[in-house]
């Protein structure tokens, strides 16, 4: 262990400090879309529930580092009767399996990252409103 350090600074990220940089990209986005986006809930777990992985016909649960669930802005109608709030959902450990794989982006960046892919399905973007936002799409 490097001098300074406590076993403490060698955890890997709990799922608080995975939604907290959720927050932080949210709190990022440009000021139009930071509406939308606060009526999105923001839900962090360690993996994917098996129902969810069986229904998008996902093996391997660090297959799947996070998922919009709700109806996307430009679908719902006045006549829509939500089942519960839209969710981003962020999978703790799929996220830090990439991360630990690729080895060259920061974790706050890759968080980031798959926030702002999931937050696209839910306002409708199109791939030329993410990269405005997010430069892994340019």
């Amino acid at each position: 262990m490097c001098p300074g350090m406590t076993r403490v600074d060698l955890l890997p990220p709990d799922l608080g400090e995975i939604e907290a940089l959720a927050h932080r990209a949210r709190a990022d986005l440009p000021q139009r879309f930071a509406a939308p986006a606060a009526d999105v809930a923001i839900r962090v777990e360690d993996f994917a529930p098996d129902e969810m992985l069986d229904a998008l016909e996902i093996d391997d649960p660090l297959g799947l580092t996070g998922i919009y669930d709700g109806i996307p802005l430009t679908e719902k109608s006045s006549m829509d009767q939500p089942m519960g709030p839209d969710t981003i959902w962020l999978f703790r450990r799929a996220i830090l399996d990439e991360w630990a794989d690729r080895g060259d982006v920061s974790l706050g960046d890759l968080v980031a990252h798959v926030y702002v892919h999931e937050l696209a399905h839910h306002l409708g973007w199109s791939d030329a409103d993410i990269a405005r936002i997010d430069e892994w799409w340019t």
